[in-house]
């Protein structure tokens, strides 16, 4: 950051007065301006042991397979940006169920909030962001394609999940 987005002026990088970790501050007005992580959304989409996974039509991770999910947006409920996400990138309605897995990826400065989600019919088809979408069983899930490291973890750990007949919450640092 090299403007204060308050009033324009050059901004510092230093530590404020009663905190303990360097900021942008802006020496005109004193604005801090606080970069806090990112919030990920997503959800398993699931119907009859399978889940829909999108094939991403954009970096990072073109034309590798993923879960659907994106940055949640201000003013919005986590679940709610899950079933968002899932009906950008695959034209798909869900029912959100309960929060399966939370991930901290501290490297990144992202948290990841994945919902279990139950499909609503069955059209779904590639959203703008998505080369394509399909549903697979475990052994039909293109293991070797799979674009995020906590996309494969999240999938490996539901289909556990699933022979074992109880769904777990999850929850680790990658």
């Amino acid at each position: 950051m090299k403007y204060c987005s308050d009033c324009g002026s050059l901004v510092e990088f230093r530590i404020p007065s009663g905190d303990s970790l360097p900021r942008h501050v802006c020496p005109a007005c004193h604005a801090i301006h606080y970069q806090n992580p990112k919030i990920v959304v997503g959800c398993i989409p699931e119907t009859g042991g399978r889940v829909l996974l999108c094939r991403r039509a954009i970096e990072p991770g073109y034309g590798l397979w993923t879960l659907p999910a994106g940055f949640m947006e201000n003013a919005e409920a986590a679940d709610a940006g899950a079933a968002r996400e899932t009906l950008e990138e695959a034209c798909a309605r869900v029912e959100i169920g309960p929060l399966y897995a939370f991930y901290n990826l501290p490297a990144l400065s992202q948290v990841y909030l994945i919902f279990r989600g139950t499909l609503v019919g069955s059209d779904f088809c590639a959203g703008e962001e998505t080369l394509e979408v399909g549903l697979f069983s475990e052994n039909e899930v293109p293991w070797n394609g799979i674009a995020f490291t906590v996309v494969k973890e999240t999938l490996q750990r539901y289909f556990e999940d699933l022979k074992s007949g109880s769904f777990r919450f999850h929850f680790a640092t990658l």
